[in-house]
C-alpha cells in the first residue's frame, strides 16, 4: 500500500555540526528553532522534533525518510560557529525524487542568529507553497526572544538535557536555565523551561512537592507576564496544573489555548491525552494521541501513551505490542519498561515475564513484579519471599514510577492498609496515581466505600471547560471581490505574455507579487484558487510554451533542446524534463520530432 502524503509537509533533519564538538548543542538548537517556527504556519504539516532527531547521525536516503515520516520535503543542513560568526548551509529536498528544490549558504554575525533563523524559516515556507500549494505565511515566524546570545546558548544547553526525558538530566538542566535567567531576567523561554523541570520533578517526588511547585509556578507566571501569547508558556502552565495539582480545568484551558496559538504541537496533544485518560475518557485520549502521532510518528513517548490507553481498555496483548514499539525507539524508557511488566502480570504470561525480568537489568523491582504475579493469580510460579520484596522497596535507587508497594498490599489482602495508602497519595496528588481511576491493579479496592469516597474527592465536583478536540481553522474566505479577481488575473496574463517575467529563472512568488501589486499571500491564493495551479506550475506552463515556440522555429535549429529550455527560464534539466512530460505526456525530443518536417 502506498503511503498517503500531505503535499504541504516537511521534516527538518538535525543540522550537522561541522565546528567544534562542544557546539553540537547549537546546531541542534538551530534545528529545533526552525521546526518550532514552521509549526506556526497553519496548514503546513511539520514533523515534530523527536521524529526528526531520530535520524541524527543516520545516513539514509531522503526518499526513505520521507516515506517513513509521510512528508513531501526534507530540510537538511549544517552549522558552524567561527569566533563570533555562524555559517549555515541549508537545502530543501523533494522526498519523491530526491531533487533539491532550494539551497543556500548563510554567513552572519552570531548576534543575528534569530533574524537568520527567521529568514531561513520564511524561505522554506515560501518554497513549499511555491511547489505544493497555497497557505498564508506570516511576516515573521521567529521574534528574538532575548538580546543576550549567551543567555540563548545556556538555554540551548539546558534544553538538550531536558529533552532526554529522564529525571537525572532534567535536574541537570536546571542550572543552565538559571544562568540564562541571570543573564536576561526577562527571557520568558528560560523561565518556562526551568518551571517545567521543577514542576515535573516535584510532581513525581524527586524534589519537595510544595516548594518545587511554588517555584515552578513563579517562573511560569513570570514568563507569561513577559510573553502572554507563548504556546510553550501555556503548555507548561497546563502541564504543571495537571501533574502537580490535578487541576483539570486550569490544565485543559491552558492546553487548549496553547493549541489555538500553535495547533501543530505533538507535546500538547500528548498532554491532552494524559488529561483525558485521567478523567476516564479513553477514546478522547486516543483521538489526541492519533493526532500527535501524525505529527510525531517516531516518538517513543507517544507509543507508550497509546499503549497505556489500550492497557486501560484491558487489552493487554495489544498494549504489550505498543510498549515494545516504544522500547524499540527508546530502549531505556522507564515507564514503558514498567508498563510492559504490568501488562505481562495482568495477561497471565509468567514465562514471558520471567524472561523479560531476566533480560532487562535496568528494572528496579524484578522480585516485586514476580511476587505480585503469584499473589494476583494465586499461584506459586516464582515463590519470592516477602523479605526480598521489602528489600527492593528499601534499596531502590529511583523513585517508583508505578505504585508497586500499594499493589503489593492489595494482593496480599491488606485492603485497609492499601486504601489508606491510596488515600494519602491521592491527597498528595502523586504522579504515580494520576490514572488511578483506570488502574486495573486497584480493582479489588473498588468495592469499598472508602475507595468511592476517594474517587469522589477528585472527580465529583470537577469544573471542566468545554472540550474542543481540534481548534477550528480560520475560514478561508476569498481576499478578493469578483472585480479584483478579474483585474489581477488580467495583470498577471499581461506580465506573462508581454513582459515575459517567467524568463528569469530566479523569479519567485514574492517578486511576482511585487510586480502585480499584491501581497504574496493574496497572489498565492489567486494562483491556487482561481487558476488552479501552484506558483511553479503556473510559471512553468509559460516556460513550456516559450520553449515550444522556439523549438519549432527554424532559426533555432542549431541550438540544443536543453539550451532552449534554459532560454525559456528553466534552470534545471530535471525540472524541465519532468514538467514537460507532465504537461504533454511525452519527452521534449518526442514532441519536437512529431512537429519537425
Amino acid at each position: 500500500m502506498q503511503t498517503s502524503f500531505n503535499p504541504k509537509s516537511i521534516a527538518v533533519l538535525p543540522f550537522l555540526n561541522i565546528g567544534r564538538e562542544e557546539n553540537e548543542y547549537f546546531s541542534d538548537g538551530i534545528t529545533e528553532e526552525i521546526i518550532n517556527a514552521l509549526t506556526k504556519v497553519r496548514d503546513l504539516k511539520v514533523t515534530a522534533r523527536t521524529s526528526s532527531f531520530y535520524y541524527k547521525q543516520r545516513n539514509m536516503d531522503a526518499r526513505l525518510i520521507g516515506n517513513e515520516l509521510g512528508v513531501e520535503t526534507l530540510l537538511e543542513g549544517s552549522a558552524r560557529i567561527v569566533n563570533d560568526r555562524v555559517r549555515i548551509t541549508a537545502q530543501l529536498i523533494r522526498t519523491d525524487t530526491g531533487f533539491h528544490i532550494w539551497s543556500e549558504n548563510f554567513d552572519r554575525h552570531l548576534s543575528d542568529i534569530f533574524e537568520l533563523q527567521d529568514e531561513i524559516s520564511l524561505l522554506i515556507a515560501d518554497k513549499i507553497r511555491e511547489n505544493f500549494g497555497h497557505f498564508d505565511v506570516q511576516e515573521h515566524l521567529i521574534e528574538a526572544p532575548t538580546k543576550n546570545i549567551e543567555a540563548y546558548k545556556h538555554l540551548l544547553k539546558g534544553r538538550e538535557l531536558r529533552m532526554r526525558w529522564n529525571a537525572h538530566d532534567v535536574r541537570d538542566a536546571i542550572p543552565y536555565f538559571e544562568q540564562s535567567i541571570t543573564l536576561d531576567p526577562s527571557y520568558a523561554d528560560a523561565h518556562f523551561e526551568k518551571g517545567w523541570c521543577l514542576g515535573m520533578l516535584a510532581s513525581w517526588g524527586y524534589v519537595k512537592k510544595d516548594e518545587g511547585l511554588l517555584e515552578a509556578n513563579r517562573h511560569i507566571d513570570t514568563g507569561l507576564q513577559s510573553n502572554p501569547n507563548s504556546a510553550m508558556g501555556h503548555y507548561v502552565k497546563g502541564t504543571i496544573s495537571f501533574w502537580g495539582y490535578w487541576n483539570y480545568k486550569d490544565a485543559f484551558e491552558h492546553l487548549q489555548l496553547s493549541l489555538e496559538i500553535n495547533p501543530n504541537s505533538s507535546e500538547v496533544r500528548d498532554a491532552m491525552a494524559d488529561g483525558f485518560s485521567a478523567l476516564g475518557m479513553i477514546d478522547e485520549a486516543l483521538a489526541n494521541n492519533e493526532m500527535a502521532l501524525r505529527i510525531n510518528p517516531l516518538s517513543a513517548n507517544l507509543y507508550f501513551t497509546q499503549g497505556n490507553m489500550i492497557y486501560f481498555k484491558r487489552n493487554y496483548k495489544d498494549a504489550i505490542v505498543l510498549f515494545d514499539k516504544a522500547l524499540s525507539l527508546n530502549p531505556h524508557l522507564p515507564l514503558a519498561l514498567e508498563m510492559k511488566a504490568a501488562s505481562l502480570i495482568l495477561d497471565r504470561q509468567p514465562d514471558v515475564l520471567a524472561a523479560f525480568v531476566e533480560n532487562t537489568p535496568q528494572l528496579e523491582r524484578p522480585n516485586t513484579y514476580r511476587a505480585i504475579y503469584d499473589l494476583m493469580h494465586q499461584e506459586n510460579v516464582f515463590n519470592i519471599p516477602k523479605k526480598e520484596v521489602e528489600k527492593e522497596f528499601q534499596e531502590a535507587s529511583a523513585v517508583s514510577l508505578r505504585a508497586w508497594d500499594l499493589y503489593y498490599e492489595v494482593y496480599n489482602g491488606n485492603h485497609e492498609i492499601a486504601l489508606d495508602m491510596l488515600d494519602n497519595r491521592i491527597k498528595e496528588r502523586s504522579g504515580q496515581l494520576f490514572n488511578f481511576k483506570n488502574d486495573p491493579f486497584l480493582e479489588p479496592l473498588r468495592a469499598y466505600r472508602q475507595y468511592k469516597d476517594i474517587e469522589d474527592s477528585v472527580f465529583q465536583t470537577l469544573d471542566l471547560p468545554e472540550f474542543i478536540l481540534e481548534p477550528k481553522s480560520p475560514v478561508a474566505s476569498s481576499p478578493f471581490d469578483s472585480g479584483q479577481i478579474e483585474h489581477y488575473s488580467e495583470v498577471l496574463e499581461l506580465l506573462m505574455h508581454q513582459e515575459k517575467l517567467f524568463i528569469d529563472p530566479e523569479l519567485n512568488l514574492k517578486q511576482l507579487a511585487a510586480n502585480v501589486g499584491l501581497h504574496p499571500n493574496k497572489l498565492s491564493w489567486l494562483l491556487n484558487n482561481h487558476f488552479g495551479k501552484n506558483f511553479n506550475d503556473f510559471i512553468n506552463q509559460f516556460r513550456i510554451k516559450e520553449f515550444q515556440q522556439m523549438a519549432i522555429d527554424p532559426a533555432n535549429k542549431n541550438l540544443t533542446l536543453l539550451g532552449l529550455a534554459y532560454d525559456s527560464g528553466f534552470n534545471s534539466k530535471t525540472v524541465f524534463n519532468t514538467f514537460f512530460k507532465k504537461e504533454t505526456g511525452m519527452t521534449p525530443k518526442q514532441w519536437v520530432k512529431q512537429r519537425m518536417p
